[in-house]
């Protein structure tokens, strides 16, 4: 019985030492190509969450009941954090440290904290904002007051047509169906606002007999295509970044697995005495 003990016993202790030896120096330097990659994975994140920002800044009046920036501010603030994640996943990677496998871990939680906040926001705003959408224009446009108006929807009805190059909902023909937008009834011929004009042909002043100088696609389509990328950039950013911050978790614990507690010493009755 003692002999197979032992042979247990060896047996555990070979496949102990086998298993430190590719281990935990497969942790290591999976650890320092993460520490690397987070650099990078901040700067991608930052740029989308700023794409956010700069969309609800752009278009906020189109979704006055939104947070739409709220993703995009979440995103900065993890790529921030990436940044010193970074430098400690390197560190970690060439003399463990107690403390700094701590931190490490502590940060690497609440970015995935962060970032599964703001991956949640992204897919809900995708799916709520594109039925809001519509709705939301087509009112813009059948209270227009001219090009301009100081009135705050008509301002943004044209810095969306500038900024998008379209006109309309669907297209340019959407401003003839308004017949409550009576501004354009005024002329001898039926016109849309100068924002639909191309940039290229000054003069022009959205009559209808130069179509060529006026953008025809409708705005709804690009905006719901910049609202569907921005959102799913952000979102698999998030996606990937987490499943990396898992792998450095993973990698972080073994390391601290193998780390002896030098800190610690256990206390007996003759120390107490």
């Amino acid at each position: 019985m003692r002999r197979i003990r032992a042979a247990v016993m060896l047996s555990l202790a070979s496949l102990w030492l086998y298993e430190d030896s590719w281990l935990r120096p497969f942790a290591r330097s999976l650890l320092w190509l993460l520490g690397y990659i987070f650099w990078g994975s901040a700067a991608a994140l930052a740029c989308g969450g700023l794409l956010v920002i700069l969309m609800y800044k752009n278009y906020g009046y189109l979704f006055p009941e939104s947070f739409l920036s709220l993703p995009g501010w979440l995103a900065v603030v993890a790529a921030l954090i990436l940044l010193p994640a970074g430098v400690l996943a390197i560190s970690i990677s060439a003399k463990s440290s107690r403390y700094q496998q701590g931190a490490l871990m502590y940060l690497l939680l609440v970015l995935l904290c962060l970032e599964m906040s703001s991956a949640i926001l992204t897919r809900f705003y995708t799916v709520r904002l594109a039925s809001e959408m519509q709705s939301t224009m087509s009112y813009l446009i059948y209270q227009y007051n001219g090009t301009h108006s100081q009135g705050p929807g008509s301002r943004a009805v044209d810095v969306v047509q500038r900024k998008l190059q379209c006109c309309g909902v669907q297209n340019y023909t959407d401003w003839l169906k308004a017949t409550a937008a009576s501004w354009h009834l005024l002329a001898e011929k039926a016109h849309v606002p100068e924002s639909c004009c191309k940039e290229k042909y000054s003069h022009c002043r959205g009559d209808l007999d130069h179509l060529e100088q006026l953008f025809q696609e409708g705005c709804l389509k690009k905006l719901e295509d910049w609202l569907h990328f921005v959102m799913l950039y952000v979102f698999w950013c998030c996606t990937m970044i987490g499943i990396l911050e898992l792998s450095a978790g993973v990698s972080n614990g073994i390391l601290m697995r193998y780390q002896p507690l030098h800190d610690f010493s256990f206390l007996d009755s003759s120390t107490l005495s």
